[in-house]
């Protein structure tokens, strides 16, 4: 069964493959989502990191969930050498970088707690693909071109993975490389594979924000596999993407 509604801007499915009707589970999954918006949309004015930005709020009163994802992304600024920002190019609180993979882990861990093992979270491309969508195969997920939502760069197959993307292609080069508060360039494109889509999120946006070397840099110091596109348009890869490559059909 699948389940589809906009949160967070976005549009997210759920493509549950377990056997009955989870229609409760499904729906405080979505709540999950609803909740990390309210905290960290930068659109909405009566969102904790709105409240933030207008300094209606200090960090000493915000909530447990927002300090939790501050934590982690101030170790990515950490080990990236400050490549991953914290903040916008006006240095406003900024934790879209990670926030979109750190909800959809929320809410895959709500439909975990109601014992589903087999389904397709997609976060607007960043994908959790948890189980199988039938017994002995994996999931297939498409890693879309820089250059067309029709084309596909690679098809991976997936279980018990995730993977996320961060690119130029839909919102320009809204990502910023915070060692010189400018936009990044020298990649167009960077998916990364990981069995953590927190971790996924985030490295996408690093390896973005550092250019090419970010490639080989997170594929070092993580497990994860790595595919970018470069300006040129080369296609770039770290650790072992062909593990996860489909089969050709």
């Amino acid at each position: 069964m699948r389940y589809v509604e906009t949160v967070m801007g976005l549009p997210i499915s759920f493509d549950i493959r377990d056997e009955g009707d989870h229609r409760p589970a499904v729906d405080e999954a979505f709540g999950e989502l609803r909740r990390a918006d309210s905290i960290f949309s930068t659109y909405r004015p009566d969102t904790e990191i709105s409240r933030l930005n207008r300094a209606e709020l200090t960090l000493d009163a915000a909530g447990d969930q927002f300090i939790e994802v501050l934590s982690l992304a101030e170790k990515f600024s950490t080990v990236s050498g400050g490549a991953f920002t914290l903040h916008d190019a006006d240095e406003r609180w900024d934790l879209n970088g990670i926030v979109k993979g750190w909800a959809a882990d929320q809410a895959a861990g709500v439909l975990r707690s109601h014992g589903l093992h087999n389904f397709c979270l997609n976060a607007g491309g960043d994908v959790i693909a948890a189980g199988h969508p039938e017994p002995g195969r994996p999931w297939n997920v498409g890693v879309r071109s820089p250059e067309s939502p029709e084309s596909m760069i690679a098809v991976v197959a997936l279980t018990d993975m995730s993977v996320a993307t961060s690119g130029s292609y839909e919102r320009g080069r809204h990502i910023v490389d915070g060692r010189t508060r400018r936009p990044a360039h020298g990649l167009t494109s960077v998916s990364v594979i990981s069995a953590d889509l927190t971790v996924a999120d985030v490295l996408a946006t690093t390896v973005y924000a550092m250019g090419e070397v970010g490639v080989g840099w997170a594929a070092e110091r993580y497990d994860c596999a790595v595919l970018a596109v470069t300006d040129a348009g080369d296609l770039l890869d770290g650790g072992d993407v062909r593990r996860w490559l489909a089969p050709a059909a």
